[in-house]
């Protein structure tokens, strides 16, 4: 399996989850770290939605290549939309994915308040030096007031650096509608794989309930709900998390 993570975030945040699928006598996963989250960005390195959905593939033929097959891909946050926009370019790559934010490619949706202040041309600059500029501390009390697991969430501001804040601004901006929408008219695309979409009930920036369940079906995707969940359900709940992917899989050719 091969895991991808988001945004403001490193690899870490699947440890939880790692652990719980180790109980169930799964193989240690790969975990992959978007360039500016967790991995070096250079200087070239312009942060679209493109460029990521690009690397993801380029990684994903890499690990095929070395024979580390099949790839059963789990992408969370901005990793979830990797994901999806790799699958429905190369869904030849996988045997199967899983998505937690397929609802970002719903026609209706809107983007979060966080997002749209990072996507203004001024609050955002502002909003994102500011955040560099909190303690450890302070960044991780945020991400805890928002359903992050205080242990991790430590660890996880800790990792924030100048860096990633610029491939933020970067990949926000160029997420700024209509580029889901328009890259939402490939969904159907991902349906060449057997695909699963994780519905936290608690996470509310990722698109609604209605929008998330509509983009699965399009995409063709089994639906496993975690109704007391939110955004971070890898932190909150590895062992149901675990328990759901082990049965996806468990049911594939």
């Amino acid at each position: 399996m091969v895991l991808v993570h988001g945004s403001p975030e490193v690899s870490l945040i699947w440890d939880p989850l790692v652990e719980s699928l180790g109980a169930l006598r799964h193989p240690e996963p790969i975990r992959l770290s978007p360039p500016g989250f967790g991995a070096e960005s250079g200087p070239e390195w312009t942060s679209t939605v493109q460029e990521y959905r690009d690397w993801l593939i380029t990684e994903l033929t890499r690990i095929s290549d070395l024979g580390f097959g099949p790839i059963d891909l789990v992408g969370h946050d901005w990793g979830g939309g990797h994901t999806v926009n790799a699958v429905a370019l190369r869904p030849d790559l996988v045997r199967s994915w899983c998505s937690d934010s397929i609802g970002l490619f719903d026609p209706d949706y809107l983007w979060h308040e966080r997002a749209l202040r990072v996507q203004d041309p001024l609050e955002g600059d502002i909003w994102l030096k500011d955040l560099l500029h909190r303690t450890t501390a302070e960044r991780a009390a945020e991400h805890v007031s928002r359903g992050m697991a205080p242990a991790i969430a430590q660890r996880i501001a800790a990792a924030m650096n100048d860096n990633m804040t610029l491939n933020m601004l970067r990949l926000y901006r160029d997420a700024a509608q209509p580029t889901m929408r328009d890259l939402g008219h490939h969904l159907e695309a991902c349906a060449l794989r057997p695909g699963l979409v994780i519905v936290a009930g608690q996470d509310g920036v990722v698109g609604t309930h209605e929008q998330r369940r509509r983009t699965a079906t399009r995409a063709g995707a089994q639906i496993a709900e975690f109704p007391d969940l939110g955004h971070w359900w890898m932190t909150q709940d590895p062992d149901a998390g675990a328990e759901v992917l082990s049965h996806f899989w468990a049911s594939l050719p």
